[in-house]
């Protein structure tokens, strides 16, 4: 390969690897600008909130009485709890609350979150679905915010955000900071166009647009993907948030990444549409900059490595300092085990990028491996109240 291809790629490789982070977020608030901001009025629907669960006998009873105590948009709010044949006490639970608002349904054998929606999603009542998972503890306001927006009729989604109540650690401190810079994006696109992908702990779709999962699917973004390719728009409401407890550490975080990317890139193939720019015009664009190239940025990590590497080794100066800069801010990743300055932000940000990178890539390699994911355990706290 002649030292101007190797450049060539090199350069090609380094603007993949920014475009999420830097040329997309550039772009895409230039581009919203352009559209004006819409100010939803009031709308009033029957809503079912469903919340799914797998032994989670130590939050639930938090989280049902949380729901119960939320403003409803209209008439009184169904509550719906999926249990995915938990055997911790869970169900005895949902059953002790004299509520004709609280409803149990029970999948036995277990076969996962998006088999569970399939079979009772079509059983609840309301007009609109919110989605929510048994430790999100939502605002007052949350539901009412979220179905606020469907007055609209080209709406088809409405996505909040979560925010973290337990910031001390390291791996929360990232998770904060990555979600801070992904509610940018999501107020963005959802002003350009449409938000890309939705967020299970906090989503609200009408119940006529959702359709049959498969075991494996990733449920709260291949269901917006549909959404979007059956010509409707998904919005973000900032105003509407629930609070979470982040995974404990960086290894559950890992797992949970490693996991996401592998069922979201099979929910691409599955709605190959949504990159059509025919079918769904500037949306295409979003999915691939925001997501899809995100995803595969190990390999765009490996190129510019390699590629910088060969043309160091050919003398040029450029080229040295580049390769610098790269293997310093690999060592400053490294640097998180090491006691001392291990929890200074910059070293677990950067440990954190290169975290999530791996965990992509093993995303990525499970899925030429055939390795396919439907059912995981939440880490919850052991105590019950």
């Amino acid at each position: 390969m002649t030292i101007t291809l190797l450049a060539i790629v090199f350069w090609i490789c380094v603007l993949a690897v920014i475009t999420p982070y830097v040329v997309y977020p550039t772009m895409l608030f230039a581009f919203s600008r352009f559209r004006n901001e819409v100010h939803p009025g009031q709308y009033e629907a029957a809503t079912s909130l469903v919340i799914s669960a797998y032994n989670e006998a130590a939050v639930i009873r938090d989280k049902i009485e949380n729901s119960l105590a939320l403003n409803s948009p209209g008439q009184s709010l169904e509550i719906v709890v999926i249990s995915d044949e938990s055997d911790d006490g869970t169900d005895d639970i949902v059953r002790e609350f004299d509520d004709t608002r609280v409803k149990l349904y029970r999948q036995s054998p277990r076969e996962g979150k998006s088999a569970a929606l399939t079979r009772f999603v079509p059983q609840c009542t309301g007009e609109i679905i919110v989605f929510s998972d048994a430790n999100s503890v939502y605002d007052r306001d949350a539901v009412q915010k979220l179905v606020r927006h469907f007055g609209d009729p080209t709406v088809g989604f409405v996505v909040g955000h979560q925010r973290y109540s337990d910031g001390e650690g390291a791996a929360s401190q990232s998770e904060n900071t990555y979600w801070g810079f992904e509610v940018k994006l999501k107020s963005w696109e959802s002003r350009l166009s449409s938000v890309v992908g939705g967020d299970g702990a906090i989503m609200a779709i009408r119940r006529e647009l959702f359709s049959p999962l498969k075991k494996d699917d990733i449920n709260d973004f291949l269901i917006p993907l549909r959404i979007v390719v059956a010509g409707y728009r998904g919005v973000f409401e900032p105003e509407a948030f629930c609070y979470e407890e982040s995974a404990p550490n960086f290894a559950g975080e890992f797992r949970r990444k490693i996991r996401i990317v592998n069922r979201s890139f099979r929910a691409v193939f599955r709605a190959r549409s949504a990159l059509n720019p025919i079918r769904v015009g500037i949306f295409s664009w979003q999915l691939f900059s925001h997501k899809v190239i995100r995803w595969m940025a190990p390999l765009f990590l490996m190129g510019c490595f390699v590629t910088c590497l060969l043309l160091a080794a050919n003398g040029s100066a450029l080229y040295q300092a580049l390769m610098i800069a790269q293997v310093t801010f690999y060592l400053v990743a490294a640097a998180r085990f090491l006691p001392s300055i291990g929890e200074l932000k910059i070293v677990y940000l950067c440990y954190f990028f290169c975290l999530s990178n791996v965990a992509a890539a093993l995303g990525m390699m499970n899925i030429l491996l055939g390795r396919r994911f439907s059912t995981w355990t939440p880490q919850r706290p052991e105590t019950t109240k």
